[in-house]
């Protein structure tokens, strides 16, 4: 395009008339998208041809030349121009006034540019050099001058491409695996790059370049519109930040939302996600192909010598009934009917997950083309497919991915259409919804020999955040939909309650372990009241795991799980028949009872450092592997007022981040005297270097217990420089009172944004309340606090109803400030 309505507005060629006609094509509200991309790069196209004619004056045997995105016509509002001035070598004086003439003028503007003056010669020579130089010449688009120039360039430039294929295409795929390596996976990030991220817009012109090679092709349904949709975005971006970039910040995207038209940041993300999912699966497939294609042309001369000089047969090997595999993918037989066999999806997929084959584009197309729906309830054979299917494990993502692809999963379970590419805005989630449902379940996979049902386990873990999709609670919505979908699967009415029930409480056992006191009795009962029976309870104990270890490394710890299946243990015991009585308190350990009996004779607070390196669960990590949980800081204190804020307030002061913490009341041996000691076990990180000496911490906290250490004014210096994220705000403090929680205490519940200080903040208001701290727990999950405090009166009762809600305003009220 070189002649736009947009360049044709002025005659001047100079900067001043083209930034004028460049800003009312971006100020236009009726022109967006593709044609705005093709309107821009045609009036940029007509600017600088008049300023090369003017300059060039009689030279000849040069040419201006786009490359790269401007090549492709692709110019958003800030991206830089890729020029290429290329010439004969005739005349290299006159060349480098002209490139001074061409170069300056672009530099005024304040516009990027990415330029180099070449010979043909020294293009292919730094192409052949640079296999980004050649990418971008793939892609190159003759501007002004000696057209015969430009064209005998693409022209050996494309012939080099498909002569040196086989060699520089392994090549560009390890460049985009690296890429990917660092910049992850453009469909689950929550701030993700446009362009560098796998499946964006980088990947998408390594396919163009796979095209060109004539070597493969990439699977090009949808591959045009998920490109174009993320350019769209890019150009949103770029307007609504002014700046060349392709990172989509949190803070950008209400903008860039409504600046697309779209109805929240969500719906923008869930689109982006969308298209790099078109384009993820495109490069899956095109490079097993180019894998594929290579390793023939390897073979084939041996195979010819072998068979005589005839033509080599594939071979293909029967995995299920209709599914065989070929050439390492799985297709289907020669004598499959996807439009008679309705059950063939799921069996091709089964078999191909438990062969840990990928499932063939051309199959995936076909079945979704021909492949008739299954009925209601389905048959007992598309149900065992489906669950060996998701107990397939790790093999199974991809197969799952393949058959999503083409719509498959939405018509097998028409729920999954709401959770599909949904993002979780919780820095705790390492994927989507979708994802990471089917994560969860091939975690499950590895639990299977835990549980006695290991079906129900599979299809619970497959469902049990299906309810994200819905407005209010995602474990009640999800119980409704997971009950839908049992039946239509075809599970009995007892297994449709079993799976509905884990779903509905999916996250209980964690909850309750981390956020709970375990001694109490009511802890107990309300679980196994809530489960039922020992065989759910065996369930969703595997079910707990496998989702939390799906969901990201600060969801899950070996502390975690040892304190789930101390729960689970106790409500076992209580379902077997058992009675949750009053327990005896716990017998200290030897170190404790040290500890508390030197902070009885001195009269001030003990303390002990213990690195803790416990093995990871999950049989991924190498035996033995550490897992970075900090160190353990005992503290033994005789109790007094104000122990909680101050030994929350130093560790704060010294930048420990507090990973889980807890404090209980130490019975001393019978042989001490009157006096009552606290012990507050807590683990802790450094945030930067290496952890204080212990006895920097103990003078401290005798500093701070006695009041001589001004714990508020050093935590306010601290906040005051506290970096914060720009335009972003975090979502405000909830505190909340559990009135069925405990029998012998009132628990409070609190979830806020984790910030230096906040454990010292609340302590402080706990005490401003006169009350007394019977236990708490305490736990991160990213950047999000999650704590209880069992808390009562002076006496040692629980709090009357309406002093707890006033408390947990106040606590509101404070964290809020």
């Amino acid at each position: 395009m070189t002649g736009t309505d947009a360049g044709n507005e002025t005659n001047d060629p100079g900067p001043g008339g083209y930034a004028a006609a460049r800003l009312r094509l971006l100020t236009e509200g009726a022109r967006s998208g593709p044609p705005r991309r093709a309107a821009l790069s045609g009036l940029t196209d007509d600017w600088l041809a008049g300023l090369f004619t003017a300059a060039a004056g009689t030279l000849r045997g040069a040419s201006l030349v786009a490359v790269g995105g401007y090549g492709r016509g692709e110019l958003s509002p800030r991206s830089d121009l890729d020029l290429l001035l290329l010439h004969d070598g005739s005349d290299p004086g006159a060349v480098a006034a002209l490139a001074d003439r061409l170069w300056y003028p672009v530099w005024d503007l304040g516009l990027d540019l990415d330029h180099s003056v070449r010979t043909p010669a020294e293009a292919r020579k730094a192409a052949a050099e640079d296999l980004k130089v050649q990418l971008g010449l793939l892609d190159a688009r003759h501007l002004v001058g000696d057209l015969g120039l430009t064209a005998g360039l693409r022209t050996a430039v494309l012939a080099d491409w498909r002569n040196q294929a086989p060699k520089r295409l392994p090549e560009l795929q390890q460049l985009c695996a690296d890429r990917a390596a660092r910049q992850g996976e453009l469909q689950y990030l929550l701030e993700p790059d446009l362009k560098e991220a796998r499946g964006g817009l980088r990947d998408a012109t390594a396919l163009r370049a796979v095209a060109a090679s004539w070597l493969a092709d990439a699977p090009r349904e949808g591959l045009a519109d998920a490109r174009r949709r993320l350019l769209d975005v890019r150009d949103a971006l770029h307007l609504a930040t002014g700046r060349a970039t392709d990172r989509l910040a949190l803070q950008e995207q209400d903008q860039v939302a409504a600046g697309l038209g779209l109805l929240d940041a969500d719906t923008l993300l869930r689109q982006v996600y969308e298209a790099a999912r078109v384009i993820s699966y495109a490069s899956d497939v095109t490079w097993r192909e180019v894998a594929r294609v290579l390793r023939s042309r390897a073979v084939r001369p041996r195979l010819r010598a072998m068979l005589g000089g005839g033509k080599p047969v594939a071979e293909r090997s029967p995995l299920a009934e209709g599914v065989v595999e070929q050439e390492g993918e799985v297709v289907l037989a020669r004598a499959a009917r996807p439009e008679r066999d309705p059950v063939l999806p799921l069996r091709a997929a089964a078999a191909a997950a438990q062969a840990g084959l990928p499932l063939s584009l051309h199959a995936v197309r076909r079945m979704a083309q021909a492949a008739r729906p299954l009925p209601t309830p389905w048959p007992a054979e598309a149900r065992e497919q489906l669950v060996t299917l998701l107990g397939s494990g790790r093999p199974t993502i991809e197969v799952w991915e393949a058959l999503e692809a083409e719509g498959l999963i939405s018509r097998l379970l028409p729920d999954w259409e709401r959770v599909r590419c949904r993002p979780q805005r919780n820095a705790v989630h390492l994927w989507t919804v979708d994802r990471h449902l089917i994560e969860t379940a091939a975690r499950a996979a590895e639990l299977t020999r835990r549980v006695g049902r290991p079906d129900l386990l599979l299809v619970a873990a497959l469902l049990h955040d299906i309810g994200k999709g819905w407005p209010g609670d995602h474990s009640v919505a999800g119980e409704i939909i997971a009950k839908d979908v049992a039946a239509r699967i075809g599970f009995d009415r007892a297994d449709v309650t079993v799976i509905a029930t884990l779903v509905r409480h999916h996250l209980l056992l964690v909850e309750t372990a981390t956020r709970r006191d375990l001694d109490d009795p009511a802890t107990v009962r309300s679980v196994a009241d809530a489960v039922g029976t020992p065989g759910t309870l065996e369930l969703l104990h595997a079910l707990t795991e496998a989702d939390a270890l799906a969901t990201g490394p600060a969801a899950w710890s070996s502390w975690r799980g040892s304190l789930v299946t101390d729960l689970v243990r106790r409500v076992a015991a209580l379902l077997a028949g058992g009675t949750p009585d009053e327990p005896e308190p716990a017998a200290p350990t030897a170190e404790q009872e040290r500890l508390a009996v030197e902070a009885h004779r001195t009269r001030g607070p003990v303390l002990a450092l213990r690195a803790r390196a416990e093995p990871v669960t999950g049989e991924e990590e190498p035996a033995g592997a550490p897992e970075p949980l900090g160190v353990e800081l005992l503290i033994a204190v005789p109790d007094q007022p104000g122990v909680l804020p101050a030994v929350a307030g130093v560790l704060a002061v010294h930048r420990l981040t507090v990973r889980t913490a807890e404090l209980r009341a130490l019975t001393l041996p019978a042989d001490v005297d009157d006096g009552a000691v606290l012990l507050l076990d807590w683990r802790v990180a450094a945030e930067y270097g290496s952890l204080p000496q212990a006895a920097r911490l103990r003078a401290d906290l005798v500093r701070a217990l006695d009041g001589s250490l001004d714990i508020a004014g050093r935590l306010a210096e601290r906040d005051a420089a506290y970096p914060r994220r720009r335009g972003w705000t975090a979502p405000p403090p909830r505190v909340t009172v559990a009135p069925a929680a405990s029998h012998h205490a009132t628990v409070i519940e609190v979830r806020a944004q984790d910030a230096p200080g906040l454990l010292y903040r609340i302590g402080m208001a706990l005490e401003k309340a006169a009350v007394r701290v019977r236990s708490m727990h305490v736990s991160t999950l990213g950047a999000n606090a999650v704590d209880a405090f069992y808390v009562t009166t002076g006496t040692g009762a629980p709090l009357p109803v309406a002093d707890a809600g006033s408390l947990a305003g106040v606590l509101e009220e404070t964290l809020r400030g």
